[in-house]
């Protein structure tokens, strides 16, 4: 148990450290020898500190030159606790919302830099859709394919595996009765093929618009 806190500690410390001294990306770090001085514990628990940074990405050894600090994945160290059954019905909620809010505000960033072959693909997804999913509000493999293309397409690497990391926890809340009311029935939404057409000949302010309106049923089930 002690030798835990101190291992939090040390890791915590090294990182503190490495920030004062205004580290970058590719520099190469103190060596464990160093740092066991600097700090006043032990090499094991120097060691294990860095294990921890390792495996956040954080840093990583290079022949011939040491440790360095490296650029971590970020999706991939909060891919880690992800795990919807592990996750509290607070925290998912608030991932829930999160998910919502990104899908609105992507809007700028798709017509940026959607091309003709990337409206072509969209509509080739929407084209294998039954015709029942304009009433549908959720359907977890469509959901997939559109909203996945619809992040490639911002041509942000981190937002796509966020939205893929999300994606679980969103099939998870949206068919947990606990978190949401119930589903509301609604004659007429804004399906993926407006979003398309909008995509193709509307403007980031009216597929902002028609994105919250295709999303509006998860935010009733939110605000009801």
């Amino acid at each position: 148990m002690e030798q835990n806190f101190l291992v939090d500690r040390t890791e915590k410390s090294i990182v503190e450290l490495l920030m004062s001294k205004q580290y970058k990306v590719g520099d190469v770090i103190p060596k464990e020898l160093e740092l066991v001085t600097m700090l006043g514990v032990s090499r094991t628990i120097v060691r294990e500190a860095f294990t921890r940074l390792r495996i956040k990405g954080f840093i990583e050894s290079r022949k011939k030159r040491g440790t360095i600090i490296k650029s971590p994945n970020i999706v991939s160290v909060l891919e880690q606790s992800m795990n919807p059954n592990f996750l509290g019905d607070a925290t998912l909620k608030d991932i829930f919302e999160m998910r919502l809010a990104l899908e609105v505000g992507i809007s700028d960033l798709i017509f940026k830099r959607a091309t003709n072959e990337d409206i072509l693909e969209l509509r080739k997804i929407v084209a294998k859709e039954p015709e029942e999913m304009e009433l549908d509000i959720f359907e977890i493999e469509q959901e997939i394919a559109f909203h996945g293309k619809l992040y490639e397409i911002t041509g942000n690497t981190t937002m796509k595996d966020f939205q893929k990391m999300l994606l679980p926890i969103f099939n998870y809340v949206h068919n947990s009765s606990s978190f949401l009311t119930p589903i509301p029935k609604v004659k007429r939404m804004v399906s993926h093929k407006d979003l398309v057409d909008i995509i193709e000949k509307g403007t980031p302010n009216k597929l902002r618009k028609a994105m919250r309106d295709h999303l509006n049923p998860h935010f009733v089930r939110l605000f009801r």
